[in-house]
């Protein structure tokens, strides 16, 4: 008797892993979802989405779900190209914009694995995930802070789109602008990003939202995140929002500042109070690396044929390879901190742009600072003056180089640099290699109308 009642009343311990399960099983009936989204990125950072009914959450979270990876760019080859994706359940959110009477859709940011269970190498997720491996190994947790910048075009007919807007920097415009943004805003909230500031940016059209910083895998994908949610807003707005890097000749460029720092157990491993820049030895090594690398991993920072429209000198884009505080034009920037906030001690790298596959992006970059601290590399003295205003005989003078000036350029860069090979992985370095060369040759046997215009009658 005392037997039987004994396993009457035991229940088996569920794992941690089973109870998130039933809570996200359980959040999903709370929240009346009926559709799910299990979303990823190919090497170009472009977010792919398969659909499953909630009925199949379950499955999904467990075993996965599959799909053919041969039809994404820089995964596999058609002879292999089963794979699966599992959700991650910390990624969790309704979608704002799909929500309805009849059920709403929620999204989950998908890891990609091989039919043999191993994680997919090619994954710009799982990439970003092993250079955070090799900051933990050495005791750091990397946070970054990206500021995207984008365009809002009016759409029209057969006619080349027009800026939404005349504002400038800071503009309070007088159109709906600030409505859109305020929508923007409100649904990556909605997301759980935690929404620090909008503003009108210097190019008419061009816009700005920031969030706050976490560690790079979760601003990772907030940042893809920001990205399909602003597109999505503009569109039920009428409007086409971009984050091609020079959309207006004549106008500034959208480029993603990076604000960087590492943290070791709990303190901003960047910060020292006896230095004239706050920074630590450990910061300067770590810009020391980023410097010593960014030609190699400019590619995959700044990775379209019109990434290097922007990178031209005149339009705050940096150009020259140097550090500085104040000096806006240089390629990496000290920002200023109130004091007694030593935990906002930080780097912002200013080359990348939001064409860029994030995940991909912060992986090179935390792997080249890294590389700065392990080899305890110097960076050359600041430079505060204007490069802008240097010749080409005070550059040499100064020793300052410069990043690459196209894309075919920086890919050459690229095929030289071991450590940020390295740090793609084979199979991506060489599917990203073989895709970013072909969109050059592309580019280099177009005839445009500039050409025309400037050659047609005088030859």
């Amino acid at each position: 008797m005392l037997a039987t009642l004994a396993l009457t009343f035991y229940t088996p311990a569920l794992s941690a892993q089973s109870m998130a399960t039933h809570s996200i099983l359980e959040q999903t009936k709370k929240d009346n979802v009926k559709f799910v989204l299990l979303q990823f990125t190919d090497i170009y950072g472009i977010v792919k989405s398969l659909t499953i009914p909630v009925e199949a959450l379950a499955d999904s979270l467990e075993h996965g779900s599959w799909f053919d990876g041969s039809s994404i760019e820089g995964f596999m080859r058609i002879a292999e190209s089963d794979m699966y994706l599992k959700p991650d359940q910390a990624t969790y959110a309704i979608i704002p914009w799909l929500k309805s009477e009849d059920g709403n859709t929620c999204r989950f940011i998908c890891d990609v694995f091989k039919p043999d269970g191993t994680a997919f190498e090619g994954d710009p997720r799982f990439i970003l995930k092993k250079a955070i491996k090799e900051a933990e190994l050495m005791g750091y947790t990397y946070n970054t802070g990206p500021e995207l910048e984008f365009f809002l075009f009016r759409k029209a007919d057969g006619h080349e789109p027009l800026a939404h807007d005349r504002g400038g920097y800071f503009d309070l415009i007088t159109d709906d602008a600030y409505e859109i943004r305020r929508d923007m805003t409100l649904a990556l909230q909605s997301f759980g990003i935690e929404v620090e500031a909008s503003h009108h940016e210097v190019a008419i059209g061009q816009h700005e939202i920031d969030f706050k910083y976490n560690n790079a895998l979760t601003t990772a994908d907030n940042a893809t995140t920001l990205r399909y949610t602003i597109k999505a807003i503009a569109q039920k707005h009428g409007l086409h929002a971009t984050f091609m890097p020079k959309p207006i000749a004549g106008q500034n460029g959208s480029g993603m500042h990076v604000h960087q720092s590492l943290f070791h157990d709990g303190k901003n491993a960047f910060y020292d109070n006896n230095n004239p820049y706050k920074l630590s030895e450990t910061a300067l090594q770590f810009i020391a690396g980023q410097l010593d690398h960014i030609r190699g991993m400019i590619a995959v920072l700044s990775p379209t044929v019109n990434s290097y429209k922007r990178l031209v000198p005149g339009y705050e884009a940096p150009v020259y390879i140097s550090w500085a505080c104040t000096n806006r034009s240089a390629l990496i920037r000290v920002p200023r901190f109130f004091k007694g906030r030593s935990q906002a001690a930080r780097i912002e790298l200013r080359c990348p742009d939001p064409s860029a596959n994030v995940y991909l992006a912060f992986a090179a970059m935390l792997t080249a600072g890294l590389d700065g601290i392990k080899r305890k590399l110097t960076p050359p003295n600041p430079i505060e003056e204007n490069l802008y205003h240097f010749d080409g005989a005070k550059l040499n003078e100064r020793k300052i180089a410069t990043l690459p000036s196209t894309l075919g350029e920086a890919i050459a860069e690229l095929n030289k640099d071991e450590l940020i090979k390295k740090a793609l992985g084979t199979h991506t370095y060489e599917r990203f290699v073989e895709a970013k060369s072909a969109e050059w040759d592309e580019f280099r046997l177009q005839v445009t109308q500039w050409e025309w215009d400037r050659y047609m009658d005088s030859y």
